[in-house]
């Protein structure tokens, strides 16, 4: 490992679904000399991509799981983790991004900035990710750079700035003029591995020179003395604009654009060039931890190995010999045989095995420094952990995992299944933060949740092949919600008299619709007429209402209650008589606070030829689509509507035969919205239906 931090990059490649990410890595891997063959995700070799090493990866030629490697290039080491871009996989990106320090936007030069890429870009906003884009595929037919470059700036906000321009493009794309240096630059070899540098082309010479002012321009708000020498006219070296653009990328203010074409071997060795030249080193990065003992007090941590331990568990694989944790050091070095805190649970846990990883293939280490990223063997922990030194408690801030809005119901086909469905399952949820099971207790069955049916697919398919079960699935199952439209009161008295002392409680007050939140208490009791101690009973009693509701028996959302007064008995109340008499409350405010029920809404993107345009919007339609918008992007068009989850089962066979196969689509949760009333009376009589299959 490099002894100088500033000469290490933790690097993510992030994209919208097909624009080359894993393409991209793979030729960075074959130049870096970490392969020494190039295979291609959708081979004929059959071979598959370095970094897709799931058999269910290379089959559908789609990243599912993001993959660790790192890399040497002009004497850095990049960190490299290759991440997906179908957003039912979102998870395994927010992880990424929040252990990384520099990203790589791949945008295609064909489709520009599409849905997925607005969400990666989200992410990166999240977690203060600076990052350098790459138009990909300048070889494919309506390829058009300077669009995208809009887009960057239009769709994104983005301060986008060339750093090079495209020698030709399409089927005529040669090479790339490289602005800083002002040279061209061609790839010649099979491989595109022998760089061969030449003059600017004449009849590119003036756009040359007229975008490299643009990048002065822009470059010189960050450098006094590149300001100084622009205007003095002197000779502007290279290191000053280096210098001046890393500093507007490290400050998120400037966005350094790369163009090339992956496939075709052209533009990558400039592009690892930027990646040491513009993007952070972990010094660059403040992070952050929060003081557990200092009421979560936040605390810089120090990219240092002299100081003690903090390191975050960011992801979980279960590999063939135990449980593989990675983890980024933040601050000090982890070695063979220290002794860690893990912070949620307060365990001691000592260090045995440490590995760097290279796609699923691993490699020994003695010790993990400040800024570097490994993995540990044999370690019981859940993703996000924080890992200290004994007699720390500091906790990195944890990610952002949205809530599941897909389920099904599955159920071993046989015993044997049965056990290592549990065994899969366990693992799954351990592994994916977004992917959620339990059991019914009505109807006994086992029900999975996620984040659309592509993720519930993959893992059913994952537990045929990894755990040998079988297992059969039943309808998918859309999370509804319930929640009230208008302001209810209730007065409502449990008594209960038996032998002894009885149960006695009044609760009075109302309830009414709030949007922000799933529940939330007030008590405004004053007198005393309900004494302290209780109150928390109270809000127990209401809370415990709000897993199933009244009115469908779905989880309740948006519901204020305020206790403004009541009644207790000196001898016959108690907490569980206040916590009976929230819940009869509860009940009976409920109904007449005009119950509702809410579905989960989505924002879904269809690209498709133009030709298909009428027809792909009419199939939107028909699902209760409402279109928010259409772009025509050259030959292809995007339709965005917000479509409620329910009505897009099975739409990818749908949009597919409607576009001879042309079309695709991409669908992430965007809010929850009443149902119709049509729709809802469909609902409850399937509830009924169900109600007596069980009893």
């Amino acid at each position: 490992m490099k002894d100088d931090i500033r000469m290490v990059r933790n690097i993510g490649i992030s994209a919208h679904i097909d624009s080359g990410k894993t393409t991209l890595t793979e030729r960075i891997l074959y130049y870096t000399q970490r392969i020494h063959a190039i295979h291609d995700v959708k081979g004929k070799d059959g071979v598959g991509a370095t970094m897709d090493s799931m058999e269910l990866e290379k089959e559908r030629g789609i990243t599912i799981a993001s993959a660790a490697t790192f890399c040497e290039w002009d004497n850095h080491e990049i960190n490299i983790i290759d991440t997906p871009g179908h957003v039912d996989f979102t998870i395994e990106v927010e992880r990424a991004l929040r252990v990384l320090d520099g990203a790589i936007l791949v945008l295609c030069a064909v489709g520009g900035v599409q849905s997925q890429s607005i969400t990666v870009d989200q992410q990166m906003k999240r977690y203060n990710v600076p990052f350098v884009a790459f138009v990909n595929k300048c070889d494919r037919s309506g390829a058009n750079p300077a669009r995208i470059m809009r887009q960057l700036k239009e769709k994104l906000g983005h301060n986008a700035l060339a750093m090079q321009i495209p020698i030709g493009l399409e089927a005529d794309f040669e090479g790339v003029i490289d602005l800083v240096s002002m040279q061209a630059i061609y790839f010649d070899g099979a491989n595109g591995e022998t760089i061969r540098i030449e003059d600017i082309p004449e009849s590119l010479q003036s756009e040359a020179d007229e975008m490299r002012e643009a990048l002065l321009d822009a470059a010189s708000m960050y450098s006094d003395e590149l300001m100084e020498a622009i205007l003095e006219e002197t000779d502007i070296s290279e290191d000053l604009i280096i210098e001046a653009v890393r500093k507007g990328t490290l400050a998120r203010e400037i966005t350094p654009v790369f163009m090339g074409s992956a496939y075709k071997n052209k533009g990558v060795q400039p592009l690892l060039d930027a990646v040491t030249k513009y993007l952070p080193c972990p010094t660059d990065i403040e992070n952050q931890a929060l003081d557990m003992a200092d009421s979560e007090k936040p605390i810089i941590l120090k990219a240092q190995t002299d100081e003690p331990q903090v390191a975050l568990a960011f992801k979980l694989e279960d590999g063939q010999y135990g449980q593989l944790t990675y983890i980024r050091v933040y601050q000090g070095s982890i070695s063979k045989g220290d002794t860690v805190i893990n912070v949620r649970t307060g365990k001691k846990i000592k260090i045995g095995r440490l590995i760097r990883m290279h796609a699923d293939q691993m490699e020994d280490i003695e010790t993990i420094p400040a800024g570097y990223i490994g993995a540990l063997f044999g370690v019981e922990c859940a993703s996000g952990d924080t890992f200290v030194a004994p007699g720390l408690s500091l906790t990195m801030t944890s990610m952002f995992v949205p809530d599941p809005v897909i389920s099904l119901a599955i159920a071993p086909n046989d015993n044997k299944s049965e056990i290592n469905m549990a065994k899969a399952l366990n693992r799954f949820a351990k592994e994916d933060p977004t992917f959620k099971t339990f059991v019914n207790d009505e109807t006994n069955e086992t029900i999975i949740s996620g984040m659309g049916e592509l993720h519930l697919e993959v893992y059913i398919e994952r537990m045929r092949r990894e755990y040998n079960a079988e297992v059969t699935t039943g309808m998918p199952q859309v999370a509804y919600r319930e929640t009230i439209t208008r302001q209810a009161e209730f007065n409502y008295t449990h008594k209960k008299q038996t032998g002894g002392a009885g149960q006695f409680g009044r609760v009075a007050g109302y309830m009414e619709p709030i949007t922000d939140t799933d529940f939330e208490f007030e008590s405004q009791i004053k007198g005393g007429s309900i004494p302290t101690q209780f109150i928390p009973a109270c809000e127990k009693g209401f809370q415990g209402c709000m897993a199933k509701g009244p009115k469908m028996e779905f989880p309740v959302t948006g519901i204020k209650v305020v206790i403004n007064d009541g009644a207790a008995h000196a001898v016959d109340s108690s907490e569980k008589a206040f916590a009976a008499a929230a819940r009869g409350a509860f009940l009976e405010a409920y109904a007449k606070a005009k119950p509702v029920i809410h579905e989960p809404i989505m924002k879904v993107v269809a690209e498709s030829p133009t030709e298909f345009q009428g027809a792909v919007m009419g199939s939107l339609n028909q699902r209760r689509g409402m279109i928010v918008g259409t772009q025509d992007e050259g030959p292809m068009c995007s339709i965005e509507a917000q479509i409620p989850l329910a009505e897009m089962f099975g739409y990818t066979t749908v949009l597919r035969s409607l576009t001879q196969g042309k079309a695709q689509f991409t669908m992430e949760f965007l809010t929850y919205k009443q149902v119709p009333q049509a729709v809802a009376e469909e609902i409850a009589k399937k509830a009924a239906e169900e109600k007596k299959k069980v009893a």
